[in-house]
């Protein structure tokens, strides 16, 4: 989807974010316009669903064990959500290869932050986020991209948004790949504090891990809904707060048909295959609303929005 696609995308969706659930009225309208920028870009790798989610509830943990207000947590959840912006320039035989990249493949994937930052300085929240956007690939020993900054030159804020993406794309499964279990995953940030980590809140998001609190995060989608098994790809099905018993929803890379009925134990939904493909307007990606419009409005009660934000 070409970044031009998108900014289209977003705008058309303006009424229908004005229609969701939860009402998006005045700074919720704003944010609302920021994460359905993020959950665009996320929507084109079928094997990702939930990321942002998970690394902003991450972000969210680690923020407030480290000590910040409930603004700056909130601030710190919402560029967790919309780090990954810049992969939008990323070409789909890259970001969606069902393999491990070569080195040419891996310089085009370190391009996405600065494709982030660019594409971010036209949105009047920009100031908000743009660290997490642009820096939560720098390292403290200066290896990371894509400036090679160090230590105190990472922001809070991209120092934990790092951990939490890193940790995530460890715990979750691709299609070479299963994801590995917390313990593990929590060991590699342990063995390389100071170095690819922050030292002082890699230690602190260990302690959240030891602590259970990652566990009901780990895997999932939204609040108590985890991430659903395609039997042909894996775990890839994104089920929503608002699915209800004989809704269908559909692989984002097999495009398989499913129907939601109720597991045995009652507590959650299982997938029934109908043998059949989803349609091009039933696998055409729609935003989640809900999810959007209650981050959003999280958000907004939490911020003081810039002043350039303000004037619209």
């Amino acid at each position: 989807m070409k970044f031009t696609q998108l900014i289209r995308n977003v705008s058309l969706l303006g009424a229908r974010l004005r229609a969701a659930p939860a009402p998006v009225k005045g700074d919720d309208e704003l944010l609302s316009s920021l994460l359905t920028m993020a959950w665009f870009v996320e929507a084109r790798d079928p094997y990702t669903g939930g990321h942002l989610w998970r690394v902003a509830q991450f972000c969210e943990l680690l923020a407030e064990k480290t000590g910040f207000d409930s603004a700056e947590v909130a601030r710190i959840a919402l560029g967790g959500f919309v780090h990954d912006l810049g992969k939008i320039g990323i070409p789909d035989a890259v970001l969606r290869k069902p393999g491990p990249l070569s080195d040419d493949e891996y310089a085009v994937i370190k391009t996405h932050p600065d494709i982030g930052y660019r594409m971010l300085e036209a949105h009047p929240l920009a100031s908000l986020v743009s660290d997490a956007v642009w820096m939560h690939h720098e390292t403290p020993d200066g290896r990371g991209y894509p400036k090679g900054l160090r230590g105190t030159e990472i922001s809070a804020m991209a120092a934990i948004t790092g951990i939490c993406d890193a940790f995530d794309a460890m715990t979750s499964s691709r299609p070479y790949r299963a994801g590995m279990p917390q313990e593990k995953a929590l060991g590699i940030i342990g063995k390389n504090l100071g170095k690819q980590f922050d030292a002082h809140y890699g230690e602190l998001f260990i302690q959240l891990g030891e602590a259970g609190r990652l566990t009901p995060v780990i895997g999932h989608t939204d609040h108590g809904i985890p991430l659903h098994i395609c039997q042909m790809c894996g775990p890839t099905v994104v089920v929503r707060q608002l699915n209800t018993v004989g809704d269908h929803v559909f692989c984002p890379s097999c495009g398989t048909d499913y129907e939601l009925q109720k597991a045995p134990n009652e507590a959650a939904f299982q997938l029934v295959s109908t043998g059949r493909v989803g349609t091009a307007q039933d696998l055409s990606p729609a935003p989640d609303l809900q999810l959007i419009a209650d981050l959003a409005h999280r958000t907004a009660q939490q911020i003081r929005l810039p002043d350039a934000a303000k004037v619209r």
